[in-house]
């Protein structure tokens, strides 16, 4: 006779643990979960047994289990209500399915805001403050990045003191969160996923900002190992595509391939589409023309984004009288691209700061083609979130990136738009000249079928359902 049958009703957790060691599951083991949810008052007065159902079918996590779900970030924000990103999306996600979300957010240290915690409805937000990492000097943002893991390790010991995480959710680059992921994973018996956004070194070193040899290859080599280090923290990997995945496998062979899986560059389902009135108004409002075919870039200008190459583009499309080129954005190239506007004089052309997210989203809307860039010189298959952006505003996409990324064959495949190499600017002129030939109507149902296409393959909804089914093998 097994332990577990020995034990009765009612279901303590002692027979919880004694389940847990015999790999045995029991249905009536959702009453204690229903009750250890009932008793939580406050964040630090949970207890939660740490891996309560692993054995449990991912049916039974998704709709009866709470689940402590812990996500580390850089990104600055205090609501995950009015925060709107990809990965904010699927925390959304797990609230939805009444699973508990609690995010570390870290502010820094020139906003002069204390350590906090905010509480909104059942979301719990820990605001660490931490040193200066954007837009300060190499010395300071580089004693910061160092000394971040510590001051996040800390706060959670002090301020989510009670609280045990079943799922621990980061996204990369999170080199700096690794010590504090392997904590949280040792100490709560938590399940680790990495959302891969990013392949960093190898990004850096692919545009010229980090080599592999030199006093710059030791920092290369430094960060190389704690991305392996990442990868094996990591009991499942979230990756944006396939060759992503493939990427990922063929460089680090020692990761199992049965931990990866494509996730995508998910989020909510949403129609961002704005009706013709509303569609004029807008482009009155930011001097965008009426009459002509506008062509918008929305997001960061950085050397990621390939500047001269867009520079060039520009220069070859000058003649288009038909076509309009809209930039928003910033970024450390930023001022290259607004200084090439001024001195320019290029009539087609309008160069703007960066949006609040709500005021970009529906400008873009009142667009007729997105743009996408990434320089050629990239080995790693990047795909861009804002991919989204534009599929939720119902306009196609042209993408000129390297050939390594398969977001161009995603487009092509999805009938939404077109792609060329981002080393062919003649090319990138004829597709422009194409898409502005085509007829409103014709537009319209490409911007469709790229909103279908998201829908059918980038929905958080399959997101979350892939990471409920790998935490619950």
């Amino acid at each position: 006779v097994c332990a577990h049958q020995l034990l009765k009703a009612p279901y303590t957790e002692r027979y919880v643990r004694c389940c847990e060691r015999t790999a045995a599951s029991h249905r009536l083991l959702l009453d204690f979960g229903r009750k250890t949810e009932e008793t939580i008052k406050t964040p630090r007065e949970q207890i939660k047994p740490a891996g309560l159902m692993r054995d449990l079918s991912a049916s039974l996590v998704a709709e009866h289990l709470t689940l402590n779900i812990l996500y580390f970030t850089l990104e600055d924000f205090e609501s995950l209500v009015t925060w709107r990103s990809i990965n904010t999306d699927l925390l959304r996600e797990f609230e939805k399915h009444g699973h508990r979300v609690f995010v570390v957010s870290p502010s820094e240290r020139k906003k002069g805001l204390p350590t906090r915690v905010i509480k909104e409805g059942e979301a719990v937000i820990l605001k660490p403050r931490i040193g200066n990492i954007q837009k300060t000097n190499v010395i300071e943002k580089g004693i910061s990045t160092l000394t971040i893991g510590g001051i996040l390790a800390r706060a959670l010991k002090k301020h989510l003191k009670g609280v045990r995480f079943d799922l621990v959710l980061y996204c990369t680059p999170p080199i700096t969160f690794l010590g504090t992921v392997g904590f949280v994973k040792k100490r709560d018996n938590a399940k680790t996923c990495l959302l891969l956004k990013d392949i960093f070194p190898q990004n850096a070193v692919d545009i010229g900002m980090m080599t592999t040899t030199g006093l710059k290859g030791l920092l290369y080599s430094y960060f190389r190992k704690r991305e392996k280090k990442l990868y094996a923290v990591s009991d499942f990997i979230d990756c944006m595509s396939e060759a992503n995945r493939d990427y990922i496998l063929k460089n680090n062979p020692e990761v199992d391939p049965e931990i990866i899986y494509v996730g995508g560059n998910c989020s909510a389902v949403e129609d961002r589409r704005v009706d013709t009135e509303t569609r004029k108004a807008l482009r009155e409002k930011y001097g965008i023309p009426l009459d002509k075919k506008v062509f918008v870039y929305g997001g960061n200008l950085g050397k990621p984004q390939g500047i001269p190459f867009i520079t060039e583009c520009l220069k070859k499309c000058a003649d288009l009288e038909d076509v309009f080129f809209l930039i928003v954005g910033d970024g450390t190239e930023y001022p290259v691209l607004d200084e090439y506007a001024r001195n320019a004089g290029q009539k087609n052309l309008k160069v703007m700061r960066r949006l609040p997210k709500e005021d970009y989203d529906r400008m873009v809307a009142a667009c007729d083609v997105g743009l996408i860039f990434l320089d050629h010189r990239f080995t790693i298959p990047n795909f861009p979130s804002r991919l989204t952006s534009y599929t939720q505003a119902g306009i196609p996409v042209i993408a000129a990136t390297d050939p390594n990324t398969d977001v161009g064959k995603v487009i092509e495949d999805g009938d939404f738009g077109c792609w060329c190499e981002s080393n062919d600017s003649d090319r990138f002129r004829q597709l422009v000249a194409e898409m502005c030939a085509l007829q409103d109507e014709t537009l319209k149902e490409k911007g469709l079928n790229g909103m279908q296409y998201v829908k059918e393959h980038f929905n958080v909804e399959k997101q979350y359902e892939l990471i409920v089914k790998a935490l619950a093998q």
